[in-house]
């Protein structure tokens, strides 16, 4: 296990880098997986999961909430739980 030179620190690129690659390797995924790739699969499932627009922005470090809305239009699965008013009559 890798961990921070001191606790609560957050991890510098390389122990990023060794994790991903770690993590990766024990999968089946065989198209690149970046950093970002990463990090906006994680913000996607936490809107998918029902977490707030507005802590997934303050997670992610977004100043501005539009950049966080990105990732409303790209999480179809919300979109699918939708029931028609008319499917409920």
């Amino acid at each position: 296990m890798i961990k921070t030179k001191y606790k609560g620190e957050p991890y510098d690129a390389h122990c990023l880098q060794l994790l991903r690659k770690g993590a990766v390797s024990k999968t089946e995924i065989n198209k690149p997986v970046t950093r970002h790739w990463l990090r906006h699969s994680y913000a996607t499932h936490l809107l998918e999961a029902g977490t707030d627009l507005r802590y997934i922005q303050e997670i992610l470090g977004h100043k501005s909430s539009e950049t966080t809305e990105i990732y409303t239009y790209v999480s179809s699965k919300n979109i699918q739980k939708i029931v028609s008013p008319f499917d409920t009559w």
